[in-house]
C-alpha cells in the first residue's frame, strides 16, 4: 500500500514529530507518552482520546487513537475511549468484560440500540486526571 493511499490518520505526517521513531524498531516517544497516560487511568474510569491529547498538550484525538490502535494492546486500552461512550467497534465484548470486572459505570442500551450493547456513562466514568503524577509530561 503506498503512502498516498493511506487515510490521513495513518500517514506518518499525521502524528506529532515526537511520534516518529528514530529507529525502525523503536517505540515513538509520543506513543510511549500516550501509553503511559493509559496506564495511569484508574480501574473503573476512562479518558477520551481527546482527554489524553489534552493531558499531553500535544496531538489530538486522532493521533491518540492511532497510537492506541498500533501499540495499545499492552496497556489497559479499554480505558481510552470515544467521547460518546460507544464501545470500541470490533472489541465491544472484550471491553465490556473489563468494564464489568472493574465496575466502570455503564448506561444500559435501549432495545433500539444495535446489538443492545451498553455505552459508557461518561458523566460518571470519565477521569479528569486528578492526582496526576507530579512532573508528568
Amino acid at each position: 500500500m503506498s503512502e498516498e493511499s493511506l487515510p490521513d490518520t495513518a500517514r506518518p505526517e499525521s502524528l506529532p514529530d515526537t511520534a516518529r521513531p528514530e529507529r525502525a524498531d523503536a517505540l515513538p516517544e509520543y506513543a510511549e507518552r500516550v501509553l503511559e497516560v493509559a496506564e495511569l487511568i484508574p480501574p473503573g474510569r476512562v479518558m477520551t482520546y481527546g482527554d489524553v491529547a489534552e493531558w499531553l498538550e500535544e496531538g489530538g484525538p486522532r493521533q491518540v487513537g492511532r497510537v492506541m490502535a498500533l501499540y495499545g494492546g499492552a496497556v489497559p486500552w479499554w480505558r481510552v475511549v470515544r467521547a460518546d461512550g460507544v464501545l470500541l467497534p470490533g472489541h465491544e465484548l472484550r471491553a465490556l468484560e473489563h468494564y464489568r470486572a472493574e465496575g466502570t459505570p455503564l448506561k444500559e442500551a435501549s432495545r433500539a440500540a444495535e446489538g443492545h450493547l451498553p455505552r459508557l456513562d461518561m458523566r460518571r466514568a470519565r477521569w479528569d486526571g486528578g492526582g496526576r503524577a507530579q512532573g508528568h509530561t
